[in-house]
């Protein structure tokens, strides 16, 4: 019986890395941690695989998942990354973070009306969101862009209208440069 006990100690000491300076037991990552990790190193497609992996695991993780929403927005793969933002937000209606990068996504595609009232249900949920506030005010400029752009097909010499396009196109561009 000692034996035995002393076989699965060696074993659970082997099996466990020990830092020689501390003697204690070093903890592997966590799933998201190396997801993260693969993230800052620029390797997105093992960032995705690893995150894939782990959720087909744990596939209620709403930090995988966000996660794994972000690496596929940053890969270009949009549809795929507006389904999954679009299933964050009903799966976890309370948080405002998947409104929000759903609503920076929609936005690029000139969904406007369709980003504002997700960045509205953003600041819903959590009304000191920053982002989403910063994200709606952007909006707010490139809405007005799009209504003076209406106005001068109707009245195209309109001046007035015209210089309020011109600064608001100046604005939309220097917004983009502080991103």
């Amino acid at each position: 019986m000692l034996a035995g006990r002393f076989l699965l100690l060696l074993l659970l000491l082997l099996a466990s890395p020990v830092s020689a300076q501390t003697g204690t037991v070093a903890r592997l990552p966590t799933a998201t941690e190396e997801v993260e990790r693969l993230l800052r190193a620029g390797d997105l497609a093992a960032a995705l695989a690893h995150a894939d992996a782990a959720l087909a695991r744990e596939p209620r993780n709403l930090t995988l998942r966000f996660v794994r929403a972000v690496i596929l927005a940053d890969q270009g793969k949009t549809a795929e990354a507006i389904a999954a933002f679009e299933e964050l937000t009903q799966d976890f209606p309370e948080l405002p973070e998947p409104y929000n990068n759903l609503a920076v996504l929609l936005a690029a595609q000139g969904q406007l009306e369709q980003a504002r009232a997700l960045l509205l249900r953003a600041l819903q949920a959590q009304p000191n969101y920053l982002t989403a506030q910063e994200n709606l005010g952007d909006l707010y400029v490139a809405l007005a862009a799009e209504a003076y752009q209406r106005v001068l097909t109707m009245d195209p010499g309109n001046r007035n209208v015209q210089s309020k396009l011109a600064l608001t196109r100046e604005l939309s561009t220097r917004l983009r440069a502080t991103r």
